[in-house]
């Protein structure tokens, strides 16, 4: 078991990874949380491999613990849901001290961290991540949220899991789309912060991936330690493909296309206008281009893509302030800065390219 110890503000937590952590959840939560309730917000696929055997650890460890089941799509992520489950927890009778947890991929980890950081104004929750895109990059870092019609993350807030748990075994299950998909936030890093990672991903074992989690649970840590709430330019450059990512998911219909395969396509978006604003060599926007095929992640928006609708979601961004796009751009792989250069025609050029 590897472990990595998140820092951000007054908050302090651990990111534990290994082989059978979903079945000794219970043990591992116990020291650290002593609410006598706690209820599991699930994915409904989720629940179906791992619900009981969570239930199982948590109730062996003294934990009354109950069960909601949610639909793990980006649908699942609004305020009706939200709202939902939190008249739920008041049926459960879950107080100040009882606790929750997230069992899923992104989507549910999203929702239930949120309802976490709402439901009497804010109680704590564990996070137990089950997808690769979860584990190496939505379980850390505090950012909670759900979706508004016209566009994603719009209402949310920081609060940070009390501890992470991400069992490799759950990537065992995964279908080959879910697992790839995982592997563009892998790419991100690499591209803004760690080239030794980015030439290093084709040789990650499916097996035995604890190092590479680790590694990059290691990267955004450090990021989100040096600026947990985007105040200083520095976490911000975890946006890389992302503002042009999730507008092709808005315009593709939420649910429609995975969030990996759309911020694939954001970030080489992204390094087109690199190479107009930061001088990213063509070269380096190939290996780019290749090391996301490599990954079977798209490249190309087929040709009757609503190209249309990414202009409307732009504007909409939460990185648009004033009226002004602040676009995380890559000198070269392996270093990335903020740029309020780029304009509304460099973003229309890079989509074009797509």
């Amino acid at each position: 078991m590897r472990s990595v110890q998140v820092r951000a503000g007054q908050q302090r937590y651990e990111v534990l990874i290994g082989r059978g952590l979903l079945g000794e959840a219970g043990t591992l939560i116990k020291p650290i949380l002593s609410g006598a309730r706690c209820a599991v917000i699930a994915d409904a696929n989720v629940a179906s491999l791992f619900g009981e055997k969570l239930s199982q650890s948590l109730s062996d460890a003294g934990f009354a613990v109950e069960t909601i089941v949610v639909d793990g799509g980006e649908s699942a992520k609004s305020m009706a849901k939200a709202a939902e489950l939190c008249q739920r927890l008041t049926e459960l009778r879950l107080d100040r001290r009882s606790f929750l947890l997230s069992l899923g991929g992104g989507v549910v980890g999203d929702l239930a961290g949120f309802v976490a950081a709402i439901y009497l104004r804010g109680i704590r929750y564990v996070s137990l991540p089950t997808t690769l895109l979860a584990q190496i990059d939505s379980c850390v870092g505090g950012k909670t949220g759900v979706n508004l019609s016209v566009g994603k993350n719009l209402i949310g807030a920081f609060h940070h899991p009390s501890l992470v748990l991400a069992d490799t075994d759950a990537l065992q299950t995964l279908p080959e789309r879910i697992w790839k998909e995982g592997f563009a936030e892998a790419i991100k890093h690499g591209i803004i912060r760690d080239a030794e990672l980015f030439y290093s991903l084709g040789a990650v074992d499916r097996r035995d991936p604890a190092a590479f989690i680790a590694r990059n649970i290691a990267l955004k840590a450090g990021i989100v330690e040096a600026d947990e709430r985007e105040r200083n330019d520095t976490r911000s450059l975890l946006n890389f493909g992302h503002t042009i990512g999730h507008a092709i998911e808005y315009a593709a219909g939420y649910g429609n296309i995975l969030h990996g395969e759309a911020i694939s396509l954001g970030i080489l978006a992204a390094a087109h206008i690199s190479i107009w604003r930061a001088g990213l060599s063509l070269g380096e926007v190939e290996k780019i281009r290749a090391t996301l095929e490599s990954q079977q992640l798209p490249t190309k928006l087929p040709r009757d893509f609503p190209r249309q609708k990414i202009f409307e979601a732009l504007p909409r961004d939460k990185k648009f302030e004033d009226g002004r796009i602040r676009f995380v751009v890559a000198h070269a792989i392996g270093r990335a800065s903020m740029c309020n250069k780029v304009t509304m025609p460099d973003l229309e050029a890079a989509i074009a390219a797509l």
